[in-house]
């Protein structure tokens, strides 16, 4: 070695590891260990992926302005791609998969990246296959993420019905089992022998207005137990505007034996349209007082102080009530949720 140092002159140096690397590695922590080590409540957001066409900027200038309230992590939602018919010149149609938001993996190192913060993307059963989806999962091992949101999704914009792909998953469940099994070193292809054990923190969805297809709260209720025995780690539930169908659900789940962590979706109401729109897509409750005071609005604007004055309220009630996290939706209205997040931190 001292001979060939001195023929080439190589001046040799101990490897420095990159300072940009170790902050992004002191900060990655699992949601449901950000929730073990807090002593007050802490604040979360989730966004959407931009339109395809759209860079990253418009990520940062999302959430610029949330970043000021030190959430401990940040979802990004993950959306499947669609099936659109295109016209050709003879008149006849081809059909055209399109993905209108993709980025999601991409995103999530970013954000890790640039804000230093947690990113818990979304994983859907829907539009991808078991070998797609472990290789996603490992792609997020790979950058340093070690939380999922594990959901199914939604059925195709022209099925009625949800449909998997050719060898995908039907279920969250079974979506839930595989992210499982690579936490075990199992993999999809069995001579794969003492295969890495990702670390992966698993999120799961909850209903307190029930999910739109079970039959009952009860039904609804077994099924989210069994993704906890399953390996859940905590839950993150669907928006809601009445605390008390939340408290409600709580108490519910804790009576079935659910004892994960479960966070509260929050959403502004920031248009009169969002009224049916949001009881339509979501199957929520809007309670009377608050529809009622929209109703009474003239303006866009008025029905955004009304709507963050309703999201401040309840969260406060929340906070009061000790709930793990607040996790605000933000969904293109950042500044609602910021004027809201200010009062309570």
């Amino acid at each position: 070695m001292n001979a060939l140092k001195q023929k080439y002159r190589i001046k040799y140096k101990k490897p420095v590891l990159c300072l940009h690397a170790v902050k992004t590695l002191t900060v990655t922590m699992k949601v449901i260990d950000h929730i073990k080590q807090a002593k007050d409540t802490l604040i979360s957001f989730e966004i959407l992926p931009p339109l395809k066409g759209k860079t990253i900027n418009s990520i940062y200038e999302h959430l610029d302005p949330l970043i000021e309230y030190k959430p401990s992590f940040i979802n990004v939602t993950y959306h499947r791609s669609e099936h659109v018919f295109k016209k050709k010149a003879d008149g006849t149609f081809d059909k055209v998969e399109v993905r209108k938001r993709p980025g999601t993996v991409g995103i999530c190192a970013a954000i890790m990246n640039y804000y230093h913060v947690d990113a818990v993307p979304h994983l859907i059963c829907g539009g991808f296959n078991k070998r797609e989806t472990e290789d996603a999962l490992i792609d997020l091992n790979f950058i340093g993420v070690d939380n999922v949101l594990v959901l199914r999704g939604d059925a195709a914009k022209n099925e009625s019905t949800f449909e998997p792909e050719p060898d995908g998953h039907r279920y969250a469940i079974d979506l839930l089992k595989q992210v499982s099994d690579l936490n075990h070193g199992i993999y999809l292809e069995e001579d794969i022998r003492d295969g890495f054990r990702t670390k992966f923190c698993i999120g799961v969805a909850g209903y307190p207005e029930k999910h739109f297809e079970a039959p009952n709260m009860d039904l609804d209720l077994e099924h989210l137990k069994a993704k906890v025995d399953a390996g859940a780690d905590y839950i993150v539930t669907q928006m809601f505007f009445d605390n008390k169908k939340f408290f409600d659900f709580v108490k519910k789940c804790r009576d079935h034996g659910i004892e994960v962590p479960i966070i509260p979706g929050l959403k502004p109401i920031t248009n009169k349209k969002q009224l049916s729109v949001i009881a339509r897509t979501f199957f929520v409750d809007i309670p009377n007082d608050l529809s009622t005071e929209i109703m009474k609005c003239k303006t866009d604007a008025d029905v955004e102080l009304v709507g963050a004055e309703w999201l401040l309220s309840q969260s406060r009630e929340l906070k009061k009530a000790g709930v793990p996290v607040l996790h605000y939706y933000t969904l293109g209205k950042p500044h609602v949720v910021c004027n809201v997040v200010k009062e309570l931190v």
